[in-house]
């Protein structure tokens, strides 16, 4: 099969499935998919139809922050609801799930209704948009009891949002960027590592939309920045060293890679015409305070995704010491995640 499209690829992934017939197999399925962070970034598309990365990537789990998705056979048009609020047909939000919706609407031939929970702020720079996506792609497999393999699931929720590639598992994931022009051999794997002292933090710095998005933002940059030219090989001397010190649990090495991975993004999108740029002043001042603790001895590290969100990087070993430096922060344990209460998606 000639793959050129998103509904190409998901035909294609769908072919066997569709011998079986469409019919759900319950009235609703429920899922939670974990919002991921990029410790090595993707950012920028080699193809914008099938969204396939210049780059591969490397990203741990939020645990408990991210997706729930309740999704049911809808009648006549798709429906959608995110933390309990009905989102008009006309919202962009809306727009681009019914988009992501409708690839699979012509092979099921259905309407769906979907209502989230998301434990992140929505479009703030917290991979919400990456947690949804997945969630809906495994909903949809065990609504229809599809069976798809961890590789077609990858595939599937990269369609929606690149990064939704990473949040079909919790842990250490690694998105291939492949070599096919068909995006068959570009999908997440997980990383056998387990790190139960790695800790992630959120600096919390607003949860405001974002000025830009992800999406336009990115392509922007690959078409505008001349910084740009440089990022695949920033990206393939990174990934190793990340991969590496995942494997030897060296926080110093994975912390040093993954700022410097980040910073130099950034630099990417600055030097855009016109210049993106998330960040805010009370960002600024959170990577001053990192800069300061790691004067002080205090082992810890940033990250920044496109938002003006700070991340931290550091080992428990160091929370007391990373938790009195910065007010209000949500130290995220990894390995430690507990499946959490789906709350209002539960009641039917």
């Amino acid at each position: 099969m000639n793959i050129q499209t998103a509904a190409d690829t998901v035909r294609h992934l769908l072919q066997a499935q569709n011998e079986a017939g469409h019919q759900p197999l319950a009235q609703n399925a429920i899922v939670y998919a974990p919002a991921n962070i990029a410790l090595c970034k993707y950012w920028g598309k080699r193809n914008l139809p099938l969204n396939l990365p210049q780059t591969s990537s490397l990203s741990i789990s939020l645990a408990g922050h991210g997706t729930h998705a309740r999704i049911s056979i809808a009648e006549g048009a798709h429906a959608l609801s995110i933390n309990e609020v009905e989102i008009p047909a006309d919202d962009p939000a809306a727009k681009r799930m019914f988009a992501f919706l409708d690839l699979f609407r012509a092979c099921t031939g259905t309407y769906f209704t979907l209502k989230t929970i998301s434990t992140v702020p929505v479009g703030a720079g917290l991979a919400s948009s990456a947690s949804a996506f997945a969630s809906v792609v495994q909903a949809l497999d065990t609504l229809f009891g599809w069976g798809l393999d961890f590789p077609a699931q990858s595939i599937l929720a990269r369609l929606g949002s690149g990064s939704a590639s990473r949040s079909i598992d919790h842990g250490f994931l690694e998105w291939d960027r492949g070599q096919r022009d068909d995006g068959l051999d570009s999908y997440a794997s997980y990383l056998p590592v387990e790190w139960p002292d790695f800790r992630i933090a959120l600096v919390p710095i607003s949860d405001q939309a974002k000025p830009i998005g992800s999406r336009d933002a990115m392509n922007r940059t690959v078409a505008e920045s001349q910084l740009y030219q440089a990022w695949p090989n920033q990206v393939t001397r990174d990934l190793d060293l990340i991969r590496d010190a995942i494997e030897a649990k060296d926080i110093l090495a994975l912390g040093q890679a993954a700022e410097c991975n980040a910073m130099a993004m950034h630099a990417t999108m600055l030097a855009s015409r016109p210049a993106i740029l998330y960040w805010l002043p009370e960002s600024v001042a959170a990577l001053h305070r990192v800069w300061q603790l790691r004067a002080d001895g205090i082992q810890v590290f940033a990250t920044m995704d496109a938002g003006p969100n700070v991340k931290l990087i550091f080992e428990a070993k160091q929370q007391n010491a990373v938790e009195d430096a910065f007010d209000s922060i949500d130290v995220i344990d990894p390995f430690g995640y507990i499946e959490p209460d789906i709350g209002p998606l539960d009641d039917g």
